[in-house]
């Protein structure tokens, strides 16, 4: 049992893997309809930022809390998230200039 206001471990790790997932699902999807890298990788940055807004705004409704308590955010993993948004959209912009340098 956490101390109120922090998430349960199982909570954390749905956390964590709630990103993991979105990014092979984007990318089994992309691959599937012959999406270029890219549209691929942007669309993947777009899904970091749309999850940190999500993991600021609606920490409370995700976790299983029996009372109605005030979760704080997790900033770390919402900071990582952020970051690797920019890191993917420097590689969309890599991969749109030059496709011979993209490897995905």
């Amino acid at each position: 049992m956490s101390h109120p206001g922090s998430v349960d471990i199982i909570d954390f790790l749905a956390f964590t893997i709630y990103p993991f997932i979105a990014l092979g699902v984007i990318e089994l999807i992309s691959r599937g309809i012959k999406l270029s890298s890219w549209k691929k990788l942007t669309t993947q940055g777009i899904a970091m930022i749309i999850l940190s807004v999500i993991y600021v705004v609606f920490p409370a409704m995700i976790v299983t809390q029996e009372n109605n308590v005030h979760v704080e955010p997790l900033w770390m993993s919402i900071l990582v998230m952020l970051a690797l948004a920019v890191t993917l959209f420097f590689q969309a912009r890599r991969s749109k200039l030059d496709p011979t340098k993209a490897d995905y």
